[in-house]
């Protein structure tokens, strides 16, 4: 297998508009489907397993509800989301 073995993208969870950014399908074309393993956003950390997005960690300060209403995508959630440490 070429390439990275562990790809993670930062980006804003939500467009300026709170349009979620997290999305069940891409709507647009893609250079590789299927090759982001985790997503640092301004709202969580999030693990991509098994076509779901796992939520890993939550930023300082924000719920697992807002993070919830800003999934479009299959969200998992444990009970206990730890916020982030810096």
């Amino acid at each position: 297998m070429l390439g990275a073995d562990n790809i993670i993208v930062t980006m804003t969870h939500a467009s300026k508009h709170g349009v979620s950014k997290l999305l069940n399908n891409c709507s647009l074309p893609l250079t590789g489907k299927g090759c982001i393993k985790k997503v640092l956003t301004d709202l969580a950390f999030i693990e991509i397993k098994d076509g779901k997005f796992h939520l890993l960690e939550r930023a300082p300060g924000v719920s697992v509800d807002e993070i919830i209403k800003l999934t479009e995508g299959e969200l998992v959630v444990a009970d206990n989301t730890p916020e982030m440490k810096f």
